[in-house]
Parts: C-alpha cells; structure tokens; sequence
C-alpha cells in the first residue's frame, strides 16, 4: 500500500503548515533537553547497499526510558500550572507513552496513573511501575486502556496525557527532526514510524519548516504495519478514519485512528506512507542484532523492514529513525526465530519413511553431509495421512540461507524421500 503526496520547493516555501511552529518546535528543544539525550547517528553499509544510497540510522531505542516518547510527554506536563501538577496526570499506553510520562512525572514531581493493556510486554510494565507510577492493567488493547484514561481524567481532575494529538506533544517528538538536521547536515530523506502520528507529525513539520529557511526540500516517508495501518485510508479519504486492525508484533504503532492535530500535518508535509508484514519486521530485528548491533523493538524497526521489503522510493542521504527498543526478551526470541525462517536460515518439514530399523540413522546421514544442522527431531506413527507401514519424522534445522535449504531438500530427494517444508 502507497500512498504519495508530492511537494515542489514552492510548495513548501509558502504553505503555511498546521501545529507547532518552527519555534514551538526550537522552544520545545530547550524544555525537552533537561531529561532527553541526543541520541547518536550510526552509519549501516548493509542498508546503504540495499537502497543504493547512503543510510544511517538514527537511535531513539538509546534514549532514557528506551524510546523517544519522553521528548513530547515532558514537553506536555512542563507546561501544567501548578493547581494542573497538583490533581495528577493520567496517561494510556502500550508502553513507551507510559514509560515517558512516569518518568517525566517523577521529574516534576507530579503523581501518574497510567492504564495499560492486559498483554503489555512484561518490562515495559515493570520500568513504568519503576519509575513511580501507579499502573491499571485493563483491555486486550491500546483502545480500552485509552477509553479508561479519559474516563479516569473526566472523573478525577487529573490532567489526561495524550500519547500523540497535542500540540505540545508534537513538539517535543519534533525535536527529534531538528537533531537529524544538525547531525546529518545533508540529509534528503527520512524514514519514520508511524502509529497515531505523532512522532512523523513532528519530526515532519520540523523538518520541513527548517529545510524552507535554507531553500532546501526534505522528503519523509512513514511506515506502518500492514495488520494496523490507518493512515492510508485516512488519507485516501481525506479525514481520520477508524479502520478495524489484526494482530501485530509491533504493537507500539498499533493504533485504530490517527491522531485529528497529527493527521492534519501529515497530510500536508509526509511524501508516502508504505506499510510492511510482520515477517518484514522479525527480519528487520534479525538484520539489526546481526549487522548493526542494535537492539530495536518490532515498532521501532519498521522503517529498516521497508528497506528490506524494497518498498522506499528514497533520494539521496536517508536517515531511518529507530524510535524505541524496548523489547520482551520472550518476543524476541519468538521473532528472532521467525525472522531466521523468512531469511531461508531455519526450516521444518516431515519426512514420510518405511517403518523399518536405519531409516533415521540415513536421514541423520544426509543432513551431515550437506552440513545441515539438527535443532529438533519427533518421530511418530500416528499420522492419518500415513500408510500402516510408514513412520512420520518431523525435523527442525538450522542452514545458511535458502540456497542452502533448497541443496539440502534436493540431496533428500535424491534419494527417494519425500520431504515436505512445514516452514
């Protein structure tokens, strides 16, 4: 899916874009600098190669609380008055929004309630907790715990804490477009996650307000998940649309609607929107524990699984925003492991075989001499699709790519056996 706007320099030189202006965003810097680091600019070879133009990554998963969600809500909750601090903040989030609050509550001296979903990743959970929020676990998903945020705000007087639709907000994410123009001085484009349109909202707008004083064009593209991306209809429809979203690994940019304030930039200043699988991203975290060290959450690896899936239509320097990386290690070892199947490094299949003594011991044969190694191996009769006078051997191996799969399945067939990939 691929959605384009596009900008002529005139365009952008004389567009008044909606939100904070440039200033709102160089003020914000200033407030936000207090509690968020500048997070570092590391060059990656191996994407470069694939998109053929100069790629760098821009590391929001170092950032204090691991993402870049406490840029905007430090923003926010700087400006409350002190009668504002006094009755609370409450906030919804799958993780990284309550991480942020919580700590940017605990640096002001403010109380945070944050309502999260059953399912929130187990450290998320903890290091919200951790850093002095009280924390409600309610709803399978981001829209519930959202729903009884507000609910919570209208009946307390605590000041609700949006995760993306504030111009404050926005904002704070901006800064992280005005450091990618300082750090990357010829930077031509950006590649953003997006959920709710916060981060984009505001690393666009800065960015193109700031190439607009110097003459410059900056082209932004932003990546959803295929299984929750509302922006693409949103912006066929011309308005925010409610779209009906399925299970994602990337659950930090799972939201149903875009943010109104978010949607409203968007629309005027990001060039596409291109969305990506669930095996475009467990690739996306294989590729960049391997290649470049880093530990990323599924959310916050989007815009690397676009390289890979060969979806961006970039120019020039590209700079790709790692926005978080806060990961449960239960989920990436399910996702490294599904990563390694879609790269053709991990396969299972069921091999049919006579029910006869040395018919494993040849099989074992085979997948040594291709250097093939065995992680798992079942052996079983009780198949329906078996003859009476057959077994079932389901095994599990480790190869060195699909090229190294396919040699391996055609030394078995070679020799009479019939193996079928599972996956």
């Amino acid at each position: 899916m691929l959605i384009t706007v596009a900008f002529s320099k005139e365009h952008i030189m004389t567009t008044a874009i909606a939100g904070p202006t440039l200033a709102d965003f160089i003020a914000a810097r200033e407030v936000v600098s207090a509690v968020a680091q500048e997070t570092p600019i590391e060059e990656s070879r191996y994407l470069s190669g694939i998109l053929g133009l100069e790629v760098v990554l821009k590391c929001e998963n170092l950032q204090r609380t691991g993402a870049y969600k406490i840029r905007g809500a430090y923003n926010r909750m700087s400006k409350l008055s002190p009668d504002e601090r006094a009755r609370g903040v409450v906030a919804a989030s799958a993780g990284n929004h309550a991480q942020g609050v919580a700590l940017a509550a605990q640096e002001l001296g403010i109380q945070a309630t944050i309502f999260m979903p059953m399912g929130v990743a187990l450290p998320k959970l903890l290091a919200t907790r951790d850093y002095g929020a009280e924390v409600v676990l309610l709803g399978p998903t981001f829209t519930e715990s959202l729903a009884a945020a507000k609910e919570f705000a209208e009946k307390t007087g605590a000041v609700f804490i949006p995760p993306y639709d504030h111009a404050d907000v926005v904002a704070g994410q901006g800064t992280v477009g005005l450091e990618i123009f300082e750090q990357v001085t010829d930077v031509e484009t950006v590649i953003v996650p997006i959920g709710g349109g916060g981060l984009i909202s505001g690393v666009a707008s800065a960015m193109k307000q700031r190439a607009a004083e110097n003459g410059r064009t900056i082209r932004i593209i932003g990546v959803q998940s295929t299984n929750a991306a509302a922006y693409p209809p949103s912006l066929r429809a011309g308005e925010p649309t409610t779209i009906e979203m399925k299970p994602t690994i990337a659950d930090g940019i799972a939201v149903a609607r875009p943010g109104t304030l978010n949607f409203a930039i968007i629309k005027d200043t990001v060039d596409e929107v291109v969305t990506v699988s669930d095996d475009d991203i467990a690739r996306a975290l294989v590729m960049l524990l391997e290649r470049a060290k880093l530990v990323v959450e599924p959310a916050g690896a989007v815009g690397v699984a676009a390289i890979l899936a060969e979806k961006i239509d970039a120019i020039g320097k590209t700079v790709v925003v790692l926005s978080g990386g806060n990961i449960d290690p239960m989920v990436m070892e399910r996702v490294i492991a599904r990563g390694l199947v879609t790269t053709g490094r991990y396969m299972s299949m069921r091999i049919p075989l006579p029910d006869r003594p040395g018919q494993l011991a040849k099989i074992s044969e085979i997948l040594a001499d291709q250097n093939a190694n065995v992680v798992e191996v079942t052996h079983t009769r009780h198949g329906t699709d078996l003859q009476i006078t057959q077994v079932e051997l389901e095994i599990h191996i480790e190869t060195r790519g699909p090229d190294h799969a396919a040699q391996v399945l055609k030394a078995l067939r070679a020799e009479g056996y019939e193996p079928r990939v599972n996956f």
